[in-house]
């Protein structure tokens, strides 16, 4: 659920993310359940973590795998998928790799979906198709400037979140991700020198169209990044999570964090209970993180217990990743 009004969000760039009182709480209460034995009154969230050492072409059968597993019905509907491109650094650990997100594009098409599109819309840069270049999607994805959109530039429609969390009362967003049926968030897993992490929910940003919102996009800013993800998490529903984590980013990331090999693929229909799974793989407290906690609540799935995970333990693949200074509080110490 959503918390019912505006937080605060007076968090400095850069520092360490100032939960609210209430906030706290909702952290609070949510350790004290986990640590007594009641069960969930929820249905527990599904999210699978299998293993992916290389980008190679085992890729495709290792998604197909985890597309059936969540018995995705999407023949006939519109797919979307939202990979994260932030860079021109096509070595480095910042964008999604691409022979991933062709896979999820052939995955889908195998399960007979209307259309599969491939969008994105970077916050540094004007160029997306020389961003989506220098990254390799051109040469990997075939006939790529056909299926792609540019969400910077695409046709915008009004909306209002029922329960804004942020400062934003109205939200202009493309019709290409609110006409998707399917909206795919295929992200890297990295650190974040605002947020903490940067998961399937924080990758929504992208959706926001620059050129409505400009470069680096800082009305999301004004009205508080964690607040404004929440309300994302919010305005599209019908999400699936697919997380790169066979290579990510730690340190000083989303952009200057050093490679962090995990060798895993973590998906599931709810981004929070994937995100807070990749927390826990990144010995991450996932209570921690502001955002989750605005998009989810108290007994959500947030925690473990709410989430049915299959394939590989956490424990098998738990990689903890470095965190810069302001962030070493978010540090999972225990399993929660």
């Amino acid at each position: 659920m959503n918390f019912g009004g505006p937080q605060g969000h007076g968090d400095r760039p850069g520092g360490p993310p100032r939960l609210t009182r209430r906030e706290w709480a909702v952290a609070a209460g949510a350790a004290v359940l986990g640590g007594c034995g009641k069960t969930s009154a929820i249905e527990p969230s599904l999210v699978s973590i299998v293993r992916a050492p290389e980008y190679d072409g085992r890729i495709y059968q290792t998604v197909r795998g985890l597309l059936a597993e969540h018995q995705l019905q999407v023949r006939g509907r519109n797919v979307l998928l939202k990979p994260n491109l932030v860079e021109f650094e096509p070595q480095s650990a910042i964008n999604t790799n691409p022979l991933l997100v062709h896979a999820v594009y052939e995955g889908f098409r195998a399960l007979g979906a209307a259309s599969v599109r491939i969008a994105e819309g970077p916050g540094h840069r004007r160029n997306t198709l020389d961003l989506a270049d220098a990254a390799g999607y051109f040469g990997v994805v075939p006939r790529f400037e056909d299926v792609f959109v540019d969400l910077n530039l695409d046709d915008v429609r009004q909306v209002r979140p029922p329960h804004p969390i942020s400062g934003l009362r109205k939200w202009y967003l493309p019709k290409t991700a609110l006409g998707a049926d399917l909206l795919v968030s295929i992200p890297k897993m990295k650190t974040h020198h605002w947020v903490g992490v940067t998961l399937s929910a924080k990758n929504l940003f992208g959706v926001m169209p620059g050129g409505v919102y400009g470069w680096p996009k800082n009305p999301l800013h004004w009205a508080g990044i964690d607040e404004c993800i929440a309300d994302l998490h919010g305005l599209f529903p019908r999400q699936f999570a697919i997380v790169d984590g066979i290579v990510g980013m730690e340190g000083n990331g989303p952009i200057q964090g050093a490679p962090k090999r995990v060798g895993v693929l973590v998906a599931g229909r709810d981004p929070v209970a994937v995100d807070a799974t990749c927390c826990r793989i990144m010995a991450v407290d996932p209570l921690k993180i502001r955002y989750l906690l605005l998009s989810a609540g108290q007994d959500s799935h947030i925690m473990e217990r709410n989430i049915r995970q299959c394939g590989e333990s956490i424990a098998s693949v738990a990689t903890p990743f470095r965190l810069i200074p302001e962030f070493q509080r978010i540090r999972l110490e225990k399993r929660v």
